[in-house]
């Protein structure tokens, strides 16, 4: 298997994608009243609640603890002991207490486990094991059950709607271990969700040469935007129950213009101006939040974990990384029902001299800030617009207009 990744990426001339490095906290050895609260919320919720809903059913649309994405960002944009303290008040209250695993994930059967979401404390348990094992290195630990072995976890970061890779990128930006392994628990118990897997795993798929090539991700939204093979009675009603649908009876199609994307060409460039459509796909898209789905977030935040992940990840997995949020990306709109996209709306968008200090209070004090999808949006929105010195106030725009239309 890591020889069939290998042929796809041995070109680090092609393959790699050097993205500015963003900064990253060191959490664990925190100083300030705001950096400790954090680590000891984090630590909190880490020891007292479920990564997700406790459910064996496949057919069970998962819930799952997004409270340390809610606490991170706020961090980020300035919130003090304080505020951290509030919001973990408020929002842990609803959240599952950890529940018994049918059994132990132990040795070297571990990969019996993937995709059992009734075994997320097992595996949590695991990976804690290891990384005891490791002398507390916790890179060396995600660096061996990401990247290597028959089947990396890599291949399943983005199943669940991303949620295992947007987890992961707020454990980099902090330098948290706990977090750390509780990603790669995300990704274990992620491993089989509609087979995400088998589409990095299987180099072929991403090979298949399609019935068009094009740079622009844009013009490749647009053509499935207008593409009436998506367009049937299985494909009614927007959310993510959509997704298995898709993956199972539309996968050629959705593959032919995943495919589309020439990336390899110009991977920094691609990549780049992939964030702006991933912002447009949700900001864009609606003239109000009544009218704007939530889960068309979901690219946007993903995207922005690559850019705090890529620095830490291997050449060779650059291009696949970014390969399989454009697959994830294209499945989720189109279980959105491929709403119309209009960048323009961004570009033109009257902010009216607010700036970024103005989004910071807004996410921190706003009437909005317990959202974890509203924080975590403008978090996103921010930190992309800085890594790529956004002269034209692209990112600040979406931001304004994500809060001035936002409706919970």
């Amino acid at each position: 298997m890591a020889s069939l990744i290998s042929q796809l990426f041995s070109s680090r001339s092609s393959s790699s994608i050097r993205v500015p490095i963003g900064k990253v906290y060191d959490v664990e050895d925190a100083v300030e009243k705001p950096a400790r609260s954090l680590k000891h919320l984090l630590k909190l919720n880490h020891a007292e609640h479920a990564l997700h809903s406790n459910t064996s059913r496949s057919d069970f649309i998962v819930s799952y603890n997004n409270v340390d994405h809610l606490l991170i960002s706020a961090f980020l944009f300035g919130a003090n002991e304080v505020d951290l303290n509030n919001l973990y008040e408020n929002e842990s209250s609803g959240l599952e207490p950890w529940k018994d695993s049918p059994g132990e994930v132990v040795g070297l059967d571990w990969n019996d486990y993937l995709g059992k979401k009734e075994y997320q404390r097992a595996f949590l348990d695991f990976f804690e094991d290891q990384l005891a094992d490791e002398g507390y290195d916790w890179k060396s630990v995600l660096h061996s059950f990401l990247f290597t072995g028959e089947e990396p976890l890599v291949s399943s970061i983005t199943g669940n709607l991303g949620q295992p890779l947007v987890h992961l990128g707020y454990a980099l930006k902090m330098s948290s271990r706990v977090m750390v392994m509780e990603a790669l628990a995300l990704a274990a118990t992620s491993y089989n969700d509609n087979n995400i897997n088998k589409y990095s795993d299987d180099p072929s798929y991403f090979k298949t040469e399609p019935s068009y090539k094009t740079s622009s991700i844009l013009e490749i939204i647009e053509k499935v935007h207008a593409d009436k093979i998506f367009t049937n009675n299985s494909l009614m009603i927007p959310g993510e129950h959509n997704l298995e649908t898709i993956f199972r009876d539309h996968e050629a199609a959705l593959l032919d213009h995943c495919n589309a994307w020439a990336i390899s060409t110009n991977p920094l460039m691609h990549f780049r101006e992939s964030q702006a459509v991933a912002a447009a796909l949700f900001v864009g898209t609606g003239e109000s939040e009544s009218k704007r789905d939530l889960n068309l977030l979901r690219p946007l935040v993903m995207s922005h974990a690559i850019l705090v992940m890529l620095p830490s990840v291997p050449d060779k997995f650059h291009i696949r990384l970014v390969q399989q949020w454009w697959l994830t990306t294209l499945a989720i709109y189109i279980a959105q029902l491929r709403p119309e996209i209009n960048q323009d709306s961004i570009t033109s968008y009257n902010i009216q001299g607010k700036d970024w200090a103005w989004v910071a209070k807004q996410a921190i004090h706003g009437p909005h800030a317990t959202n974890v999808r509203f924080v975590e949006g403008l978090h996103a929105l921010k930190e992309i617009g800085e890594t790529w010195k956004d002269s034209e106030d692209y990112y600040l725009k979406a931001a304004v207009k994500f809060v001035d239309e936002f409706r919970a």
